[in-house]
């Protein structure tokens, strides 16, 4: 039987509320798959951008990472980077020596990106190393506040850096972003203009990749950064003096050097029946520099303070570190060699330090 209008009638089924009930909690299920496959659409989007033909090795990213507005740009350490032996270690040994610098003020440095992006951490490194106060406000929670201080922190650092050239490779938006890179080159640069007693790892390099949202789509491009070069070559950015300009210029008078060095130290050492012929080996654990301290200034040091034999790389720094210390009291400026380039017998540095002593007490009988 056909209908007035001419088209067979559609039969409604009869719903019960139970029907209803049921329908409705499908409908919450389709929602909710339609929402979870647009997360999973935007985490592919992300991870085809990163991972496309162009990109020389795959990379794995957080999906956050990817999930950027309309020309965001993000900056990231790839994962092979992060995975790297050296890498990890220069992250260790930074943190070891911002946690040791900090000790006073009870800072525990755990993750560097994490616990240095507001500046309340490189406030306190910096005013601890340059012995100075920042005008800025101790405690920061908006972002406004923490970016203020970042750059006040920021600009006395380049203050301290420029006469010696290091090039900038950060700013206040790449440290307030947690971009890992910036805040290690930030961190080595610190570390080699406060002459930290701390062995950095050589030819560090990551390969830090550049994520940018054009149009709706992410596109990526990839850079490698050099964190750290050789020790000499980044102490030579901060510190150029006699000792310098003579390897380089007037090797012919090296021997002079030593060997006025040697008549020096021998001059006490005998005392104590020891004798040096070699400066660059003689002096790389640390003994002689600490008996050199206790003679020049006429006192005994007990034994319990150092190794007299030491063992090992550790207990041969802690021997220099210790005959610093000594030096510092004895109101000589503290060396600007580090303990463990004079364990790994690096000549320059023994020179400077013995130069120090001699400079003081070439009078003393």
């Amino acid at each position: 039987m056909s209908s007035p209008q001419g088209r067979t009638p559609t039969l409604q089924p009869h719903r019960t509320k139970k029907d209803e009930s049921f329908l409705g909690k499908l409908g919450g299920t389709l929602v909710r798959k339609k929402k979870a496959k647009e997360v999973n659409d935007l985490q592919e989007e992300g991870k085809n951008a990163i991972n496309a033909p162009m990109s020389p090795t795959p990379i794995t990213l957080d999906p956050e990472e990817t999930l950027l507005e309309e020309n965001e740009e993000r900056t990231m350490i790839d994962k092979a980077s992060r995975e790297d032996p050296k890498y990890k270690e220069l992250k260790k040994v930074l943190i070891d020596w911002i946690n040791e610098v900090l000790v006073e003020e009870r800072i525990i440095v755990k993750h560097l990106k994490h616990d240095l992006y507001d500046g309340q951490v490189l406030q306190k490194l910096l005013e601890t190393l340059a012995g100075c106060k920042l005008n800025v406000a101790e405690v920061t929670q908006s972002e406004v506040a923490q970016k203020q201080k970042l750059q006040t922190v920021l600009e006395k650092v380049q203050d301290l850096l420029r006469p010696q050239g290091w090039p900038i490779r950060w700013t206040v938006d790449s440290i307030h972003g947690k971009n890992s890179a910036a805040i290690l080159h930030l961190l080595v640069a610190l570390a080699m203009h406060f002459c930290a007693p701390i062995r950095l790892p050589e030819h560090v390099s990551v390969q830090v990749v550049v994520v940018k949202k054009r149009e709706g789509l992410l596109h990526t491009s990839y850079v490698t950064e050099e964190l750290t070069t050789t020790t000499e070559m980044m102490m030579g950015k901060f510190e150029r003096d006699a000792f310098d300009t003579l390897f380089d210029h007037a090797p012919d008078k090296l021997s002079v050097v030593k060997k006025s060095l040697i008549t020096f130290v021998n001059k006490h050492l005998n005392k104590l029946n020891l004798e040096v012929t070699e400066l660059e080996t003689q002096f790389a654990d640390g003994v002689y520099l600490v008996l050199m301290m206790g003679l020049l200034e006429d006192y005994f040091i007990p034994l319990h303070h150092f190794y007299l034999t030491p063992e090992g790389f550790d207990q041969k720094v802690h021997n220099i570190s210790f005959s610093f210390e000594l030096m510092e009291d004895a109101g000589l400026k503290k060396p600007k060699a580090r303990p463990e380039d004079i364990v790994n017998l690096d000549l320059k540095s023994t020179l400077r330090v013995l130069y120090n002593l001699f400079t003081k007490y070439k009078n003393v009988e």
